[in-house]
This record gives C-alpha cells, structure tokens and sequence, in this order.
C-alpha cells in the first residue's frame, strides 16, 4: 500500500512538472527568416517569435502594396496620379504627411512631386541626351509638394498635372509597418530589411545587437561590391537608410552626376556626397532624409542634420581633389565598429 502511495506521488509531481514544462516547450521561440519581393525590390526578415508570421508578413506587405505602390494600377497613389476620385487610407496619409514635414525641413531638397522630372530623365539617363532646359522648364512649373494637399481623406491638387513618387520614403515606411506586425504578435527581436533600408529591435539569434554594414561607395553599376566603410550597431530600436549614387550615374563634361534629382534644378543632383546613411526612431524618417541629403551636398547635409533632432548620420563625400572623405555625428559615433 505504501508502495502504490509513493508510486502515485511520483506520478502526480511528474505530472505537474510535464503540465509546467509542455506549454513552455510549445511556447519555445525560435528565430525565422523570410524574403520576397515588394516594390520591385528584395526584402528579408529575421525575427523570434513561438511560430511562423509568414501569411500575415505577405498579407500586410499586399495590403501596404494596395495603398503606395506606384507600379500597381490599382493602388492609391497610381489613382491619384491618373486623378481619379479616391480615398487616402493610414498608411498614404502617414507617409503624406511625413513626406511633407521632410519637405519643409530639407528647404525642398525632398519633393515627392518630383516624379514627372523622373520620368523625363528615364530609368538610367536613358533620355539624357535628349533632355532640354526648355523641357525641365515646362515640368517644374507643376513641381513642389505645396501644389498637393491632403484635405480629410481627399488628395487636392492645385495642378492635375502634379503626380507623386514616394520611392524615396516608402521602403523605409515599408520596413516599419512590417515591424509593427511584428510587436503587436509579441515579436521584440526582428530586423526588417526592404531594398537596404533597415528597422530593427532586440538582438539576433546570437544574442548580439543587429549589425548594418554601410558600403564603400565605389563605381558599382552592377552591385556586386561587398567591400565595407564601416558597420553600424545601434542596439537600440531604430531605423537605417542608406542613400548612394554609386550605383546610378553618369560623367558630362567632368562632372559626375548621381540619380537622385534635385528639385530646384530639375538636373541630377551633382553634389559631392557619394553615400548618406541617416538612423533616426524610424526608417520612414530616415529613408527620406537620406534622400535629401544626396541632393544638398556635404556642407549643407550636415547643417541640416546637426538641425534636426533625433537624426544622426554618416556621409561619404569627395572632395575637390576626387578623394573619398567621411563624416559623421557624434552620436553615430558611438555605434560604428570601426571609428
């Protein structure tokens, strides 16, 4: 009898400690990795949680392609710019609004009404020989973000002509909605890359804070330099973007011209920063400032950044002598890996 009592003990504390240990072992995060395509352009994810967010990550990604992307006809920036009667959701009037705040503050170096001149140049110059200053003339006349206005819902403009890009801001934004679904499923490590633009929180599978490698602005027409600048390591939550034009240019009459136009002129940029990567509390933020660095140029850059708070960056520039010089904030400084 004793026995059978001392038996029927060790059941039971065996059968509590498995009811203990199984919801922990089932609960047990791991670390998943995802990548596709969105915005024609790559992405990859890394995140713990107890189960895979596949479905959900591809969900918000079509859900977010339905309101930003400007290649989809039937999203809401492809209908504002065929002006067709149409409501903003969240997410377009966020990056609306951001868009604008960057515009103001940049002094109109970011301009996301600055698509028609795009269209112009063509992807890679493809039109630049052909390009006048009687035809850049024409188009600036219904270019500038204060041509366009959001009045409730409603998309106003002051030219039907004024059409919006938000390529420049909506990866970045991208990578922020992405990582909100992730912390409203209990996710508090995940890095979040779109087309290099990067949101991160938490520490990776090893255990140690995300790394951002930020690359040596070489001419690299076909992307394949690995060779880097130096690593970024914010530990902390924030968001990282890198601007370059290493990859996008060309030479007339000496002088380098990098993809990125600037508004004001309605040329390619022909500043002297060769790569911007801006960290600030988001990567929207950072995506478009980064942006309007390109079109500043060095000393203005950093004017303006040094302006702005929660903004910190690291530039790649030449000087007159075509050597490549660096500079970088304060607090920036304090996570680079090899300063």
């Amino acid at each position: 009898m004793n026995n059978i009592k001392v038996f029927l003990s060790y059941f039971l504390i065996a059968g509590i400690c498995f009811a203990i240990l199984l919801p922990g072992c089932m609960g047990r995060s791991e670390y998943y990795e995802e990548s596709g395509s969105v915005f024609h352009t790559l992405y990859h994810i890394k995140y713990q949680s107890p189960k895979l967010l596949t479905q959900k990550i591809d969900a918000e990604l079509q859900a977010f392609n339905l309101s930003l992307n400007p290649f989809n006809p039937n999203s809401i920036i492809s209908k504002v710019n065929r002006n067709e009667a149409v409501e903003a959701d969240e997410w377009f009037t966020e990056v609306f609004n951001k868009a604008q705040e960057v515009y103001a503050r940049s002094g109109g170096a970011f301009d996301a009404t600055v698509a028609p001149l795009i269209n112009l140049w063509g992807f890679g110059f493809s039109r630049m020989d052909s390009i006048t200053p009687h035809m850049i003339d024409s188009i600036k006349v219904f270019v500038g973000y204060d041509k366009i206005r959001l009045e409730g819902k409603t998309i106003v403009k002051d030219d039907p002509r004024v059409m919006l890009n938000f390529s420049a801001i909506a990866k970045g934004y991208a990578c922020d909605v992405v990582a909100r679904l992730l912390e409203r499923e209990g996710v508090t490590n995940y890095m979040v890359e779109i087309g290099g633009e990067v949101t991160m929180r938490g520490v990776n599978q090893n255990g140690d804070c995300w790394r951002i490698g930020i690359n040596k602005p070489e001419d690299d027409v076909e992307g394949t330099n690995a060779a880097l600048e130096d690593t970024v390591q914010p530990c902390k939550p924030c968001g990282v973007a890198t601007s370059g034009d290493y990859r996008n240019f060309y030479v007339k009459d000496g002088v380098r011209y990098g993809h990125t136009i600037d508004p004001a002129t309605g040329y390619p940029a022909g500043q002297n920063i060769l790569s911007a990567t801006v960290m600030a509390e988001d990567c929207m933020t950072a995506d478009a400032y980064a942006t309007a660095f390109m079109v500043m140029g060095i000393e203005k850059a950093v004017e303006t950044a040094r302006a702005i708070e929660g903004i910190d960056y690291f530039f790649i520039f030449s000087d007159s002598e075509g050597n490549h010089l660096v500079s970088f904030s304060d607090n920036m400084q304090l996570y680079l890996q090899n300063r």
